[in-house]
């Protein structure tokens, strides 16, 4: 396994922030993450798939895990079902193109998130009114601290909001993913802008819901190899049913959704449009022009710069809305 020392990690988040790894390896089988891991016991260890959702404000004195495991296969199939198996290295995007050119049903409101199949269990992934644990049926993993190998099922997973057990602990890497997938496509209107976009059309097939996306996507988010960002960087926030009268005090027009009788979720760009975050520049950081829970870099390698802007932003939506914004995306 040949292991590298000093490697910039500028290419390897999205955010193109700077930052050294003591240690770097890229792993290409469940036989050689197992090895690398015993051999380095006493290591902090990292794992970075596409490095969508974090960024680097410093040198990572420890092991970078960068696997490169690729491939899918099926594991199970009948006249309406499928199980896929995809390894973790694979592009989420293209697995999802696959999917929906093969008629397999389940992924395509998650169409063009960047991603590896690996991290979209981590994150649980969402989009559209779908979320990645939906069709999880397996996730498949090796211990990150003794090398030994242990398979995830869904319940074990313990699946929240932009949540794992793989995120909460770190204490796994995941090498593949089963999805189990339909072979039988109906289309379920969920979101106005997504039945706008298809213009109408009552009965689309899953090409043209994910073509839909696609453009929705296209429109509101930035190319990160143009504008480097991490796409959505804070988790929408959850209420009680005080903090959401109260919210509704000060904002008549909140956009507010149940989740039950004493929980309610309401949109992280909405608080940063009323802040006064749309837009917003400072420095060589700001919120994207058409989307404010987009922070993009406009040239900064310092990580802190980023850092600093969020922290501006989470005080001045606490100071006048007594809610404290949750970063999604990861900073090291």
């Amino acid at each position: 396994m040949n292991v590298k020392h000093n490697i910039q990690l500028k290419p390897y988040n999205s955010f193109r922030t700077q930052g050294y790894a003591k240690l770097f390896c890229e792993p290409t089988s469940v036989e050689e993450l197992s090895e690398i891991i015993k051999q380095y016991p006493d290591e902090k260890k990292l794992v970075i798939g596409g490095g969508f959702n974090l960024f680097f404000t410093k040198d990572y004195d420890g092991l970078v895990i960068h696997p490169q495991m690729k491939g899918t296969n099926i594991w199970y199939e009948d006249a309406s079902l499928i199980e896929i198996e995809a390894s973790a290295s694979e592009d989420w995007d293209d697995f999802v193109a696959h999917c929906v050119d093969n008629h397999y049903a389940g992924l395509e409101n998650l169409s063009l998130i960047p991603s590896t199949v690996g991290a979209a269990p981590v994150q649980n992934i969402g989009a559209y009114g779908i979320e990645v644990k939906d069709v999880i049926t397996l996730v498949r993993t090796v211990n990150i601290h003794t090398g030994e190998q242990k398979d995830f099922t869904n319940q074990m997973c313990e699946f929240e909001y932009r949540d794992s057990i793989f995120k909460r602990t770190g204490d796994y890497v995941i090498t593949s993913v089963v999805f189990r997938l339909k072979k039988h496509f109906a289309y379920r209107e969920k979101y106005i802008d997504l039945s706008q976009e298809l213009k109408g059309n009552k009965y689309p097939t899953i090409r043209e819901v994910r073509d839909a996306i696609i453009r929705i996507r296209n429109r509101k988010l930035p190319d990160y190899n143009l504008l480097p960002n991490a796409g959505s960087f804070f988790k929408n926030p959850f209420l009680t049913y005080d903090e959401k009268e109260k919210l509704i005090k000060l904002l008549p027009n909140a956009t507010i959704h149940n989740v039950n009788e004493n929980c309610f979720k309401t949109s992280s760009a909405f608080l940063l449009d009323k802040a006064g975050y749309k837009n917003k520049r400072n420095g060589l950081v700001g919120t994207y022009e058409h989307h404010s829970l987009i922070i993009v870099n406009y040239g900064t390698e310092r990580g802190q710069d980023i850092v600093n802007f969020i922290e501006e932003i989470r005080q001045e939506v606490h100071a006048q809305f007594n809610i404290w914004l949750e970063p999604e995306v990861r900073m090291y």
